[in-house]
């Protein structure tokens, strides 16, 4: 976010920031009248939500509300600050880089492979499921790897551990228990020779190649490892490609999505998946593409009739 603060202040664009868990320490009003709506006031700054040209959501925290020794009273405040953050996402509607809701659905995964198949995305054969005798089988075929459906972060009391993408071995009878206890993306993995972020902003695309076959502990995952050298480079994408990756985003009714693909020894490029909300300033860091710029320039072309 300190990108998009910085590009803004670079432009000398007025702009207000709110770290969504700091909402309870506001005062808020609300009248349904047709010329008031949401207020927010912050230390004796007044924001009316109805003079908000454009909206960016990114890395949104649970609001904090007042501490108290009660659990019952501060899981109660904590659910009537929820609420009215999730009224402010909707009296925000039309306005935001990607509405909240809208990041919140395109997050399903199952429905994004759907609509990369239809699009015409090579995709790589897939099975969800937590049933063991279709899933040993698909195992069993070889070159399998598996991930997480939704969460890849196992928070362990002090410490947590990310769970990366996975090359698995055959399954034995006494795998059956584990593999029922909560459906995994079971994936063909596809030999590539290096992984590609897609960022689309607007109707812009920016692709980098992530050269994660430079090193063993990157060869399956990008992101695992400790490798900080390693290799970014902005390329362009076959032009059916990109396309396909402006299309995915609008029909998940974003204006922002990170794509991940893998572009294989022929040429081709694999859809994995798309995160609605995903990370882009090591992108620009590495690589110098302007997605800061250009994350601004989308806000400011949001019609005004959004309102």
């Amino acid at each position: 976010m300190d990108f998009i603060v910085l590009e803004l202040r670079r432009r000398g664009i007025a702009f207000w920031r709110l770290n969504s868990e700091d909402l309870p320490s506001a005062v808020v009003r609300f009248s349904p009248e047709a010329d008031r709506g949401w207020e927010i006031e912050f230390e004796g700054t007044v924001l009316n939500v109805r003079d908000v040209r454009a909206a960016y959501y990114r890395r949104p925290g649970t609001p904090e509300p007042y501490p108290t020794s009660d659990p019952a009273t501060r899981d109660y405040l904590s659910a009537e600050w929820s609420a009215v953050m999730r009224s402010l996402w909707n009296a925000l509607e039309g306005r935001w880089l990607s509405s909240p809701f809208a990041i919140l659905r395109a997050e399903d995964k199952p429905r994004q492979l759907e609509l990369a198949v239809s699009l015409g995305f090579d995709v790589p054969n897939t099975l969800i499921s937590n049933d063991f005798t279709p899933v040993e089988s698909f195992i069993a075929s070889g070159g399998i790897v598996g991930k997480p459906l939704r969460h890849s972060l196992v928070e362990r009391g002090e410490t947590s551990e990310v769970l990366f993408t996975t090359r698995l071995a055959p399954l034995r009878p006494m795998d059956r228990q584990a593999v029922g206890l909560a459906p995994v993306i079971y994936q063909r993995e596809v030999s590539k020779i290096f992984d590609v972020r897609v960022t689309v902003i607007g109707d812009k695309v920016f692709a980098a190649a992530i050269h994660s076959q430079d090193h063993d502990e990157t060869e399956v995952d990008w992101r695992s490892g400790t490798r900080h050298d390693l290799r970014h480079e902005a390329i362009e994408l076959p032009p059916n490609v990109a396309e396909r990756c402006l299309a995915l985003t609008a029909a998940l009714g974003l204006r922002y999505g990170a794509i991940d693909l893998v572009a294989d020894p022929d040429g081709r490029h694999w859809f994995l998946e798309i995160n609605p909300n995903g990370q882009w300033a090591w992108i620009e860091r590495r690589t110098g593409l302007p997605l800061a710029e250009a994350i601004v320039d989308t806000l400011l072309a949001i019609p005004e009739t959004g309102k």
